[in-house]
């Protein structure tokens, strides 16, 4: 199955690459803030829980301020959430192509995908600042696993997006039921507190979210200089599991896609 996945994006990669410039064009065009709204969302989220869990109900965070904390597990969540919900919709979206030209339609879910990484990238770059600002270390030998930890984070994310685009061609309230499981998701992970905040007998079973082992590794590696913990590898197995699942799905249900209008 990974192997079909990787010819689509060989054989059709002009395409992939094309239609990825379209969707980052058309996002940000006639748009005053441009393509600064990449870090609107997660700027704003910070800002939020930094005043909330640092004032009012104050977190241990292990001496890391609050600030670097919450903004190193927003610009992956952020990633996360952006990709599926535009990834659900790229078919219906596109359905005028989808129903009169023959290609690979999971090259459309993908391009979307793909076209999110910018505004990880343009996010990213300000969690750099951030660690600069409050003399954390950076470029550490623990940020080699930065690419492992993304490429789980896509897996699984692209496993959701597959499944959730190719049966919201058939049955629109997908969306709704995906914007509201990843609402509950978000607070099943930890992105606002720390994972010690769950009972260490727990962990084995929290850690099922792969949600949670991703950002765990992400904090691991960015801010504790650590690499990241066995959870990641359960991380790993569950999205891939899920790729394969959401991909499957996918191509059972493409022959039918040309026939909803």
């Amino acid at each position: 199955m990974q192997i079909t996945v990787l010819n689509d994006i060989k054989n059709h990669s002009d395409l992939l690459l094309a239609w990825t410039s379209r969707t980052i064009r058309a996002r940000y065009q006639q748009s005053i803030l441009g393509i600064l709204w990449a870090i609107a969302q997660p700027l704003a989220m910070m800002f939020v829980f930094t005043i909330l869990f640092t004032r009012i109900i104050p977190v241990d965070t292990g001496g890391v301020p609050y600030v670097v904390f919450s903004y190193s597990a927003l610009v992956p969540w952020t990633l996360f959430l952006t990709s599926i919900t535009d990834m659900i919709e790229s078919l219906v979206a596109n359905m005028n192509l989808v129903s009169k030209i023959y290609f690979p339609r999971d090259i459309l879910v993908i391009s979307v995908m793909m076209a999110r990484l910018l505004d990880f990238s343009i996010a990213f770059s300000i969690l750099f600042l951030l660690l600069l600002y409050y003399h954390l270390p950076v470029f550490t030998k623990e940020w080699l696993f930065l690419p492992l930890i993304l490429l789980i984070q896509l897996c699984l994310s692209l496993g959701l997006g597959l499944l959730g685009s190719a049966t919201n061609v058939f049955l629109r309230d997908v969306r709704h039921l995906f914007a509201l499981g990843l609402q509950l998701w978000f607070y099943a992970t930890p992105i606002i507190y720390p994972v010690t905040m769950i009972p260490e007998n727990l962990r084995p079973f929290y850690f099922l979210n792969p949600m949670a082992g991703v950002i765990t590794a992400y904090r691991s590696v960015l801010i504790y200089q650590t690499p990241p913990e066995s959870y990641l590898i359960l991380s790993g197995i569950v999205s891939v599991v899920i790729l394969i699942i959401g991909y499957i799905v996918f191509k059972r249900l493409e022959p039918s896609f040309a026939d909803v209008v």
